[in-house]
Parts: C-alpha cells; structure tokens; sequence
C-alpha cells in the first residue's frame, strides 16, 4: 500500500479515536453510495454529523480542509442523503471536518462543526 494510503488509513483511525473519546457514537465508516463514499458517519445528542476525514503530511501548502472542493461538497451531499433516506433518519444533520496532521509521534487534530452546508439545487 503507498505511504499516502497508509497515512489517509491512519488519519481516520485517529479521527474516529478522536469522535469517540468527545461522546460520538460511530455509526459507520466509510459508507458507500455508488462511487460516492462518507468517511465517517457517527451520532450526537440527536444529530447525524457527517465527517470527511482530510489527512496531510503537512500543512505547509494547503490546510487539509482547504482541499474539500465544491464538487466534493457535491458528493458527500448525495451520499449523506441516500444515507437518510436507506437508515431512515429522522433528526437534524451536519457536516463536519476533521483534520488529521502528524507531529512528530502525535497529531493535530483540528475539528470543524457545520463546516459546510448542503447546496441548494
């Protein structure tokens, strides 16, 4: 497996770490809907929260959650609704984003709440 896999692998074993030690329930990981995929989907004080998980080596070019496009915003979106339409889901929901970035044995992790919300079509 390529170093920048292994590093994405690692990026969302830390972030779903991270989920559950702040009281997240982690429905599933790595949800797929076609060729579109939802990194995590964990639950909280009744909301789904839909988490795209950007791992980086570093930040010195671009911040992980800057490389989020608005096509990708497209496709989580689509995913996360046949998501609440196959599981039934009743409650609120948002889109969060979880940076994961190495630092010498630990990593930064930074955690954005309602990071982007769905396109009005």
């Amino acid at each position: 497996m390529a170093d920048h896999n292994l590093l994405g692998e690692l990026g969302e074993q830390r972030a779903q770490a991270y989920l559950h030690s702040n009281g997240y329930k982690i429905k599933h990981v790595n949800w797929t809907f076609g060729k579109f995929e939802i990194d995590i989907v964990a639950e909280k004080d009744g909301w789904l929260v839909i988490v795209e998980v950007k791992t980086r080596s570093t930040e010195y070019f671009e911040a992980p959650q800057e490389a989020i496009t608005n096509k990708k915003i497209r496709n989580i979106v689509l995913a996360a609704h046949e998501y609440i339409q196959v599981f039934d889901w009743k409650g609120e929901t948002r889109f969060d984003v979880i940076s994961v970035i190495p630092v010498g044995q630990s990593f930064k992790i930074d955690h954005i709440e309602d990071a982007f919300l769905a396109p009005v079509n």
